[in-house]
């Protein structure tokens, strides 16, 4: 990619703001020869792996916050998933009502335990697993990677309970053409995230937040793995130019990541082909 920053709008504020929307055709759920990729907007993706379908932490209606793209897919049109993978309990991950609106359709959800009893009170097929777990969707092998994201503690409210840090997952989705690396939301933990085989691609979040891996962090992390490819994602989507989880620039990434060409700036819907690196 010559220039992935060419993509990229501007709000009234000055956020970045990716690029206009390609919708997600029916097409999308067919069966293919390969393993594709949708960034949902936000944090969420849709994978196609020949035919084997999962969303990771999608979100595709009922947000509490101005959003800045049209999703490109409406939850009523998605006609099967064989998975849900959510990493952690936050509304921009685990949505209720895009989960909701796509139980008839799934055939599991996964997440940690906690996550897991909250989609089973909502009546959602869930499985909770522990950090380390593995499991199989097809031909997808699924091993849950930790994070350390128990930021409700730091602001606890009346009678909330005490967050784990196994209450936050990532997941390290093996396919038949190449690995996905999807961290979640984590502070970086260098003896992990810095010390994992190659992934072929990396759902990257690059925002510069205390409770996320902070763009210092994202970037050793980026430049740990310096062929994989960089999907970006947790920027783009809400309108909140103040409010560091949702305001990543791609811009910023310039002269920072190595091997700038691998820095994929797409459009919510955009397929994006994964490649094995190794």
């Amino acid at each position: 990619m010559t220039n992935p920053h060419a993509r990229i709008k501007r709000s009234p504020r000055g956020q970045a703001m990716a690029p206009d929307t390609d919708p997600i055709p029916a097409s999308a759920f067919d069966a293919l020869d390969r393993t594709v990729l949708h960034w949902l907007g936000m944090a969420g993706f849709l994978i196609n792996a020949r035919g084997t379908l999962l969303a990771v932490d999608p979100l595709l209606e009922g947000f509490d916050m101005p959003v800045l793209i049209d999703f490109p897919l409406r939850a009523a049109d998605v006609p099967r998933l064989d998975a849900v993978l959510v990493t952690h309990a936050d509304n921009d991950h685990f949505s209720v009502p895009t989960c909701t609106a796509l139980s008839a359709v799934t055939g599991r959800f996964h997440s940690t335990r906690y996550v897991a009893e909250q989609m089973r009170g909502s009546g959602m097929r869930a499985e909770g697993h522990d950090i380390g777990d593995e499991f199989a969707v097809g031909e997808v092998r699924v091993k849950v990677t930790p994070a350390d994201h128990a930021w409700q503690n730091a602001h606890p409210e009346p009678g909330q309970r005490v967050f784990h840090d196994e209450d936050s997952c990532g997941f390290w989705i093996t396919t038949p053409d190449g690995v996905i690396w999807a961290p979640g939301d984590s502070r970086l933990i260098p003896e992990h995230h810095l010390a994992m085989p190659s992934p072929d691609a990396l759902l990257f979040d690059f925002s510069d937040s205390d409770w996320h891996f902070g763009f210092e962090g994202a970037v050793k992390m980026a430049n740990a793995y310096p062929d994989a490819d960089l999907l970006l994602h947790h920027w783009g989507s809400v309108d909140s130019a103040d409010f560091a989880p949702f305001n990543a620039d791609p811009e910023t990434l310039s002269g920072v990541v190595v091997n700038p060409d691998r820095i994929r700036v797409l459009a919510p819907g955009e397929p994006f082909t994964l490649r094995r690196i190794r």
